[in-house]
């Protein structure tokens, strides 16, 4: 296909896919509204977790507390007495997670691998404690949230803030100079480093971003659900869902997450209906993950036409990409020897 051909592609299907996204509550029932509005919210939440798992490198396990600090400061503000518009909590809940964040980020971000991911887990888990303890909160009965009957409202919400989302990654980690510098960081941070980059600082603002934006989410939820408590906003399989939708989409992608939301959104919405259990669900995203490991280490937005592989999996699980393997083919046919 030529580059014309290839661009005009894309632009159709990029329009496609907005028509369809668009309309979609014109013809669909209420149901289905509900399912997609879930499909844009988890596809938000896999951008904003690729955020500092994919384009950072650095694989965070306490990204529910920032969905649950967004949750909580729309829950609260709206309670009685305090009356705040909805749209005006959502602000408030993304600054106070980004500060959070920061607060968090300046000691742990000094920490590699395993260490980072134990210190951010343990830090979501002594937040929901803390939640759990308090009277503002509600403790563990919650707070509910004034009702919205309108379905259409929510999907469209999740679906504005999602797009939002995408377009900050874009811009900001795909066609910037800090995207660059956070790449340089993921690849090989001493060699960022020893070029002037303030290491800290970058993953630090990646840390930020990636906190912010799942708080704007988290507050659409609890009003959408009209009741929160911490075992529905600060359960730790909420990051699990939004590293595994990374993983299967393909990490450090820009579309990847938003591939792997839906298609394990969707799934396992067909096999709880279907079956009646997530049992099945948990089967399959094992077995979709050994094979993507397996055979698709850059996840399922390979399978696109023209991806761009980012070989991050590929390079964690140190399997030589096909360069090095050409390389190493024609050093040995050249007769070369050490």
């Amino acid at each position: 296909m030529k580059p014309r051909r290839q661009t005009a592609f894309s632009a159709l299907s990029l329009i496609a896919l907005v028509v369809f996204l668009a309309t979609l509550p014109l013809w669909i029932d209420d149901y289905w509204v509900r399912v997609w509005t879930g499909v844009a919210m988890w596809a938000g939440l896999a951008a904003s977790w690729n955020i500092i798992g994919g384009y950072a490198g650095y694989i965070s396990f306490g990204q529910v507390a920032f969905f649950g600090i967004g949750a909580y400061a729309t829950a609260i503000l709206m309670q009685p007495g305090l009356d705040w518009n909805f749209f005006l909590t959502l602000p408030v809940g993304a600054v106070v997670a980004g500060v959070f964040a920061l607060i968090v980020g300046w000691p742990t971000l000094r920490l590699r691998g395993a260490y980072f991911a134990i210190a951010t887990w343990a830090m979501a888990e002594a937040l929901a404690q803390i939640v759990n303890t308090v009277d503002f909160t509600g403790g563990s009965f919650g707070l509910s949230t004034p009702g919205n009957a309108e379905t259409d409202f929510f999907y469209y919400a999740m679906l504005i803030a999602s797009t939002v989302i995408y377009l900050l990654v874009f811009f900001l980690l795909e066609r910037s100079r800090f995207g660059y510098k956070v790449k340089a960081v993921r690849d090989n941070e001493a060699a960022a480093q020893s070029l002037g980059i303030n290491t800290t600082s970058v993953k630090l603002q990646a840390f930020v971003l990636s906190a912010a934006l799942p708080a704007v989410l988290g507050g659409i939820d609890a009003y959408w659900i009209t009741f929160i408590n911490p075992q529905s906003v600060l359960a730790g399989d909420i990051t699990d869902q939004m590293v595994v939708m990374s993983l299967v989409g393909g990490l450090g992608h820009l579309w990847g997450p938003a591939i792997g939301a839906t298609v394990l959104y969707l799934a396992s919405t067909w096999l709880n209906a279907r079956f009646g259990s997530s049992t099945g669900y948990i089967a399959m995203i094992g077995a979709l993950l050994a094979l993507i490991v397996l055979f698709l280490p850059d996840g399922l937005v390979g399978l696109m036409p023209r991806a761009r592989n980012m070989r991050l999996v590929r390079q964690m699980l140190r399997l030589p990409d096909k360069r090095t393997r050409a390389a190493g083919q024609s050093s040995g046919a050249s007769g070369d020897r050490p």
